[in-house]
C-alpha cells in the first residue's frame, strides 16, 4: 500500500512539473509572438502611409503634366515616360515593384523639371507653381513615410532574426520584410540634352 502512494505522488509531481514547463514555455512564447504580430501590423501600417503618399503623388502628376503640355507640346517623350511610370506604379503588387515604379516616376519627373527650365512663362504660371508646391510637399511627406516604413521594417526584422524571436518567428511563419529602397543613381538628376 505504501508503494501505491509513492507511485501516485511521483505521477503527481511529474504532472506538476509538466504543467509548470508548459506555463513557463507559454510565458516565454506568448509575449514574443504578440510582439511579432504587433511589429508586422506596424510595418503594414507604415507601408499604408507610403502608399498613401505615393497615391497622392500619382494623382498630382497628371495635373502637372497637363499644365506643362500647354507650354511644351514637343516634349512628348517625357510625357510618355511619365505615363509609363504611372502605369508601372498602378500595376505594382510588391514593395520591390512599387519601389521600382517610384524610381521610374522620380526619374521621369526629374527630366520633366529639366524641361520646365526651358519655359520661363511656365515657371511663372500660378497653377504650375501651385502644383509644384503640392508636389514638393508630397515628396517631403513621402520621404518621411518611407523612412518611417524602413524604421519599422528594421525593428521587425531584428525581432524576427534575434534569439529567441527567430525560433518563434520560424514556428509561426513570420518572415523578414523588404525595405523600400531606391536604386543607385536615381537620386541624381538625369542629363537631358536638347542639342543636335
Amino acid at each position: 500500500m505504501f508503494k501505491k502512494n509513492e507511485r501516485g505522488s511521483a505521477v503527481l509531481v511529474a504532472l506538476i512539473a509538466i504543467v509548470a514547463l508548459i506555463v513557463i514555455a507559454a510565458m516565454l512564447v506568448v509575449p514574443k509572438y504578440n510582439k511579432l504580430v504587433t511589429g508586422e501590423e506596424t510595418v503594414d501600417a507604415a507601408w499604408a502611409q507610403v502608399e498613401n503618399q505615393l497615391q497622392r503623388r500619382f494623382d498630382l502628376v497628371p495635373n502637372l503634366v497637363n499644365t506643362v503640355k500647354g507650354y511644351a507640346e514637343h516634349e512628348e517623350e517625357i510625357f510618355t515616360q511619365i505615363a509609363d511610370a504611372r502605369t508601372q506604379y498602378g500595376n505594382a503588387n510588391t514593395v520591390e515593384e512599387t519601389a521600382d515604379a517610384n524610381n521610374e516616376l522620380s526619374s521621369a519627373l526629374a527630366r520633366l523639371l529639366v524641361v520646365v527650365e526651358n519655359y520661363p512663362n511656365l515657371k511663372a504660371d500660378v497653377q504650375f507653381t501651385r502644383l509644384m508646391d503640392e508636389l514638393a510637399g508630397t515628396e517631403n511627406r513621402l520621404t518621411v513615410a518611407r523612412k518611417d516604413y524602413n524604421d519599422t521594417v528594421q525593428q521587425f526584422n531584428n525581432d524576427v532574426r534575434r534569439f529567441p524571436g527567430n525560433l518563434i518567428a520560424g514556428m509561426f511563419s513570420f518572415e523578414q520584410k523588404d525595405y523600400f529602397e531606391i536604386k543607385e543613381g536615381v537620386e541624381e538628376a538625369p542629363a537631358v540634352d536638347f542639342g543636335d
